[in-house]
């Protein structure tokens, strides 16, 4: 999967950087697996902290504050801010509770939301993994994005 997404990254003459939370570098990680990934990576982010969303990838404190970290508003944002920090032509936002504590009514354990920015034109998405393990959501949630981000730009 991640080959196949350099390979369109490439022909495209995009580049890509990623803003994580809970995946903590994961995609980014899995996308260097490919040996030409230096030709579309040039930075990656991990905003584990409510700060760091704020600081390098531009989150609004008032979103944090109004729909919560884990949310579609705020991975959004994560996904724009990162391609603006870097000029990029993709952005991607990661934020859920991978567990297997923080989890809550609304947003229960296994809840990941993304944010796909494409030239500055922004889509969201919400997915429920279930308690299925720390490692298994953060895992599950990279074969996601990636599956979508070769949707998206297909």
């Amino acid at each position: 999967m991640e080959y196949k997404l350099v390979d369109i990254l490439i022909k495209l003459g995009y580049h890509i950087t990623f803003a994580e939370s809970c995946t903590a570098g994961l995609a980014a990680a899995k996308l260097v697996n490919v040996p030409d990934a230096s030709k579309v990576l040039d930075v990656s982010f991990v905003t584990y902290a409510n700060e760091a969303k704020v600081k390098y990838v531009g989150v609004s404190e008032k979103s944090i504050e109004q729909f919560g970290v884990v949310s579609e508003q705020v991975a959004g944002e994560m996904a724009l801010g990162a391609a603006n920090a870097m000029g990029s032509e993709v952005g991607v936002g990661i934020s859920g509770i991978a567990g297997p504590t923080g989890g809550t009514e609304d947003k229960p354990v296994g809840m990941v939301c993304f944010g796909i920015s494409i030239n500055g034109n922004v889509k969201t998405y919400t997915k429920y993994f279930g308690d299925i393990g720390r490692n298994q959501v953060r895992k599950a949630s990279v074969e996601y994005i990636f599956t979508t981000l070769i949707d998206e730009l297909c």
